[in-house]
Formats: C-alpha cells, sequence, structure tokens
C-alpha cells in the first residue's frame, strides 16, 4: 500500500493543485527554497504572495534546501513516495531524482493543458508563453 506525502511546489499553488485534490488525506509539503531566492533575488512581495496562497491549501511550510527538507518531512510521517504536479523548471527533475533516490518513487501529475511535451524555453517568458498559450487557452474554454 502506497503511503505518499505530497510536494507542492511554487509553480502550482492552487487550492485545485492535483496532488492535492488525488491524495487529500496524504501530509503535504511545501518549501521555500532559500538557495533559489538567494540567487534570484525574490522580492519580499513575491515571497508574501507566496505565502499568503500557502495559508489556503493544507500544507506545512518549510524552508531551507528542498530535497533535504521533503526528504526529512516524508521520514517523519513514515512516507514511502512523493506526490506532485508538473513543473517546466530546470531544478524540478534534480530534485525530483533525488527524492526518489532516498524515499520512493515520485509520481508527477500532469494538468490536462500541459499533457503535450513541448519544448519550452524558460529564458523568454513570450518564447515560452507561444508555444504554451494555444493548449492552455484551450483547456480553460471546456
Amino acid at each position: 500500500m502506497m503511503s505518499p506525502i505530497v510536494w507542492i511546489h511554487g509553480d502550482d499553488l492552487s487550492p485545485t493543485n492535483l496532488a492535492l485534490m488525488e491524495f487529500p488525506e496524504a501530509q503535504a509539503v511545501f518549501v521555500f527554497d532559500e538557495p533559489l531566492i538567494a540567487y534570484y533575488q525574490l522580492s519580499l512581495k513575491r515571497l508574501v504572495f507566496m505565502y499568503e496562497c500557502l495559508l489556503e491549501l493544507p500544507v506545512e511550510i518549510r524552508r531551507g534546501v528542498v530535497s533535504q527538507e521533503i526528504i526529512t518531512f516524508a521520514k517523519a510521517h513514515g512516507a514511502d513516495s512523493v506526490v506532485t504536479t508538473f513543473s517546466v523548471s530546470p531544478r524540478f527533475q534534480k530534485i525530483a531524482e533525488k527524492l526518489e533516490a532516498e524515499i520512493g518513487p515520485v509520481k508527477v501529475l500532469k494538468p490536462p493543458s500541459l499533457a503535450a511535451d513541448l519544448n519550452y524555453d524558460l529564458e523568454r517568458f513570450s518564447r515560452y508563453w507561444k508555444k504554451a498559450e494555444p493548449s492552455v487557452c484551450r483547456a480553460q474554454e471546456i
């Protein structure tokens, strides 16, 4: 029997997060990624916005190195797997690999609008949006 935790990340802070909806009984965690915050010098305004979004979710909020904090959280809750939602972030896959090595399988849920495999260009939002917009807008029309 699978005993997962839910990993909430900054690319899906929605109350309709697929991982939360599919595993409502699982413990959930979000980690403010301190190395990322320092590297990109994220503003206090952005961090407060994220925090306010998190207050609407059934999630434990931590700060530090994401993979380390999630591993600690998973062990404290006796988890043998992780469920999360898709992210285009280049760091996402590296974190997921660390979690899989330490905890167990990482199930990544993709919303229907992101089901198509696009070659995401994250250097410029306009190039990313040009590829993503048709599938995102089509999904909202349904």
